[in-house]
Order: structure tokens, then sequence, then C-alpha cells
């Protein structure tokens, strides 16, 4: 069931994800198109949230996007001190005050700023680390990225214990959850496209703009949209990793299937689940830390494939 609806303002909207936008013409959504969505978001009582580019809007779109409760996701050199999300590609921004911030980075890149991390995570409210090349990663990239999980924790321990409460996506999101929490692209989430279409999420559109699933006019139709439920997805239904994105984008990339994870995606989400579990036992060495969630068991696998086929 839709719950949510991403509107892409311009076709150079920020990505907050691991896609790339390939475009760099400004291309606007039509004021008639952002309209009907708009209406068809309160229609469906949907969550709505606005993609921005790195111009500042016309006057006359500021006003329509203020009619509905939204979401605002910007690049950083907007400089919207309001936003809601803001986002910036690579280090060399300056961490703004609270808020929720999503930095894209390569996993050359993370590995190198660690120290970063922390200075950004003792500013903002909450972080999200998004690795924008997932599916270069190797087994030889297993251990080195298990020692920065590590070390991180290890910061984000000591925050705790003096009184902080730092979110980060790679680390604590797992020990708060219960179950699995995944993006819902195509299930709970639809994206609409500057063109007035409807896609699964933004990757998609950026892919293959001719690869829509409806549009305002007739309405969302997806095809075998029962795969990009959990309980289509053999492998993640069973897995405990709850933080993964399960992004089906990266899915199809990997295993040509919307519905199956690549080992990828798989072993980098259980890295950070088993950092998770070592801090989560840290911090509760030193008193009550959620007391209402059970501890993260310790497992012998990092791809849930392995465990399967063993």
């Amino acid at each position: 069931m839709l719950q949510y609806m991403i509107i892409l303002l311009d076709d150079t909207s920020t990505s907050f994800c691991h896609y790339e936008v390939n475009k760099t013409e400004r291309h606007l959504i039509s004021l008639d198109d952002l309209r009907a969505g708009i209406r068809l978001a309160m229609i469906e009582n949907l969550n709505v949230q606005m993609v921005y580019p790195d111009y500042e809007l016309p006057q006359e779109y500021k006003e329509l996007i203020n009619t509905i409760d939204h979401s605002d996701i910007v690049p950083i050199a907007l400089n919207h001190n309001d936003a809601d999300v803001v986002v910036t590609d690579g280090w060399n921004s300056t961490p703004p005050a609270g808020g929720v911030a999503v930095i894209r980075t390569t996993l050359a890149e993370l590995l190198q700023h660690g120290e970063d991390v922390s200075k950004w995570l003792a500013t903002v409210t909450r972080l999200n680390i998004v690795i924008t090349d997932v599916a270069s990663f190797t087994d030889d990239d297993q251990k080195a990225y298990s020692n920065f999980l590590n070390l991180l924790g290890e910061n984000i321990d000591k925050l705790y214990v003096n009184g902080a409460s730092p979110q980060l996506n790679l680390l604590t999101d797992r020990m708060m959850l219960s179950a699995m929490n995944n993006c819902g692209a195509g299930d709970t989430c639809i994206t609409l496209a500057p063109n007035g279409k409807f896609y699964v999420c933004p990757a998609f559109y950026y892919e293959n703009p001719d690869e829509s699933v409806g549009d305002l006019e007739n309405g969302i139709n997806i095809p075998n949209k029962q795969l990009y439920k959990l309980d289509y997805a053999p492998l993640c239904r069973q897995c405990d990793a709850w933080h993964c994105k399960r992004c089906v984008w990266l899915n199809r990339q990997l295993t040509l299937e919307v519905n199956t994870p690549g080992r990828e995606q798989c072993v980098m989400s259980h890295l950070e689940r088993n950092a998770s579990r070592q801090l989560l036992t840290s911090i509760r060495q030193k008193g009550t830390f959620l007391p209402d969630k059970p501890e993260i068991t310790e497992i012998d696998y990092l791809d849930p494939f392995d465990k399967i086929k063993n």
C-alpha cells in the first residue's frame, strides 16, 4: 500500500541515494503536473517528499508546494536553513547545525574520512551515509570496511556515554529496529518525475525514462508489483539486517531481479549489522540502554545465501 510520494521538481534535482543524476539541463516539472501530483497525494493521503535542484524555484512553485504538508530534500549548496534533509556529495561541505544530512560518497572516500563522520555526528541530528559504489564492493574490501565500522562504533559509544544521542544509518538504525525497514520503492513509495510520469524510484527514471509505471492521467500501474514486497523476497524476508535499504534498483543491476539482492549489498549490510551488535553490547555494559530491544545475535555468515546453501 502506497504511503509516500517522491516528487522530483527538476531533472537536475539532487540525488539522495545510490543513483547518479545524469541530466544536466534544467527542466522543471510543469505547474499543472505538480498541482495534479499534490492533489493525488492529498486524495490518497500520501506523505510527500519534494526533491530540489541547486537553484531557487520560481515563487509560484514555492506557493504551490506549500499547499501541502511535505518534507524538503535539498542540496546543501541551496543553503535552505529550514530544509528537512540536506544532501552533499563528498566531504568538502560544512556540517549544518541540526537536522538530517545525507552524504553520498564512495567506499574509498568514506574509509579516509572517519574523523569527518564524527564531526558531522557531533553537529547534525541524524546522518545518513550513502555509499554510491556498492556494486564495486568485493570480498577484499570486507576487512577494511569492518575495521572502519568498529572504530566508528567506538566513537559513537563515547558520544552516548557523554549523553549525546547520535543517529547514523550504518550503525545505530539496526539497534533501534524490530523488523525490516527498507526504502519501500515500488511498494510503499512511488516517484513522480518532471515529465509527469511515475517511476518505481528516481533511479529508474534516470536510468530509463521510458520505463514509467503510469502517469497523472491514467494512474499508477506497476507490472508484477508483488515482487517489490518483502513477502516475495525469499532472501530478505528471513534476514535480520533490518536496516538494509534493500535497494530494488541495485538488486536489478546486480541480479537482474528486483526482489533478489546481490552479494555486495548483503555483505555490506551484514558487516554493518555485526558492528551494530558490537556497539549495542558495548553501550549496555555501561548502563541500561534500549531495554525493550533484544540483543542482536551473533551469526557466522555475511551473505544469507550462504546460510541457505549450507
